[in-house]
């Protein structure tokens, strides 16, 4: 099997908003498909599509698992109900994360079930770690949460794909937001792996560009359990915000934090650790109210049909009620989308699928626009070409398989310690 090397030119060509959702947009450039997986389909026959996930229900972003598990459920169920060509079947696994290793049991179990797709991880760093095992096992590898900038330029075969932007979008904002709040002076806490370096450096880049200084930025690795060095270093500097760029790890530092003084109006999260810890009763020693954080997609408050909806279903299915919606969405549309590339391609091969992903995005420009699976089944089923908005966003895939079009939403603490859009 051949390997590909998908790279990507891209520039910023729409402005950055630092209230509400802030919109962005990114070009790409060259990129190809290859690999294989599952069994062609003779055209007119229903296709039986198998996608796998390896998503986090272990490790350091088990709170992201349930909505991202959801997601993928229901639109399993939606593609199923609409009874046109294309039947689901979906086999959950667990990624975990870089020190439980999860995924070393369960990419092989999902491979050997015969997958044309697995949906994770959510974590970058993890998704790294089994990348080449799944696309050269000529599996599509799609993640609704990945923002790492590397895989623009991984070596994937033209099999990679994602429903999240890239980094490089999400620091530019964040970077930006904390300039105008009036810091003059950033502190970071950091993840030592792909998205946390990386995400810093955007955050740091922007910030400068926009006159300030970092003056600390220590790492720790995950695993951890002790960041007193690091809490330390950031408090000696005495910056006028701190961006924390860490996954559940937040809530062991954030007592902390606040038992050394530092108001939570200087508090920038992301989003590896934006969450709702009043609704999910966790106790971070102090009031968040103020703080502020990023989260790629379009504000949660303008998708509550979705996400209603989302919390029926999972509900229906005998499933605790969900506390987060973040990445829901994401992985809702790489569910919707791998069918509708299978449908397209009447095939359940992988490298078959992957070659018409960009079309049924909107990416080849070709197709008319479509909200739903079964509305998108039925233009293709008719001899026409869908073009599928989504409920993240257009998202439309380049030729490196990135959406081009991406939002990131600004939200803000409350005092109940969850967190809203922010005005």
């Amino acid at each position: 099997m051949g390997v590909f090397t998908r790279s990507r030119a891209g520039s910023i060509l729409g402005g950055i908003a630092v209230v509400g959702v802030s919109a962005v947009f990114l070009a790409g450039c060259a990129g190809d498909s290859g690999g294989g997986n599952g069994t062609s389909e003779p055209a007119g026959e229903s296709l039986d599509l198998k996608i796998g996930t390896a998503l986090p229900v272990t490790g350091n972003l088990a709170f992201l698992g349930p909505p991202e598990i959801a997601g993928t459920e229901y639109a399993a169920s939606e593609v199923n109900a609409a009874n046109a060509g294309v039947t689901i079947e979906m086999i959950q696994g667990d990624s975990g994360d870089t020190d439980n290793k999860a995924y070393e049991t369960e990419i092989p179990r999902l491979l050997n079930e015969g997958v044309s797709a697995i949906i994770g991880a959510a974590s970058s760093g993890t998704s790294l770690q089994f990348i080449d095992q799944v696309v050269g096992a000529g599996v599509i590898q799609f993640s609704p949460a990945n923002t790492s900038a590397a895989f623009s330029t991984y070596d994937d075969n033209g099999l990679y794909f994602r429903t999240a932007p890239s980094d490089t979008l999400q620091g530019e904002v964040l970077g930006n937001l904390i300039a105008e709040s009036g810091a003059q002076t950033l502190g970071m806490i950091v993840l030592n792996d792909s998205y946390g370096t990386g995400l810093a450096s955007f955050v740091k880049d922007a910030f400068e560009a926009a006159g300030g200084t970092v003056v600390a930025e220590p790492t720790y690795n995950t695993g951890d359990t002790n960041f007193s060095a690091q809490i330390s270093e950031v408090v000696a500097a005495n910056p006028d915000a701190i961006a924390l760029i860490t996954f559940e790890e937040v809530k062991t530092m954030l007592p902390e934090l606040f038992a050394a003084g530092v108001p939570a109006d200087k508090l920038y999260f992301v989003d590896g650790n934006l969450s709702n810890f009043g609704s999910n009763g966790i106790d971070v020693g102090g009031s968040l109210e103020g703080a502020k954080g990023t989260l790629p997609g379009l504000s949660i408050d303008t998708i509550t049909d979705f996400t209603d909806s989302l919390q029926t279903f999972w509900t229906d299915e005998g499933n605790e009620e969900l506390t987060e919606f973040s990445y829901a969405a994401e992985s809702y549309d790489a569910v919707i989308l791998l069918a509708l590339a299978a449908l397209a391609a009447g095939s359940t091969d992988g490298a078959a699928i992957a070659d018409k992903l960009q079309e049924v995005s909107g990416g080849s420009g070709d197709g008319t626009a479509c909200t739903s699976f079964a509305e998108c089944a039925e233009i293709i089923n008719g001899g026409g070409v869908a073009d599928y908005n989504g409920i993240s966003g257009p998202i439309t895939f380049d030729d490196v398989g990135d959406p081009t079009e991406a939002s990131i939403g600004i939200y803000e603490y409350t005092a109940d310690n969850d967190y809203v859009a922010y005005q």
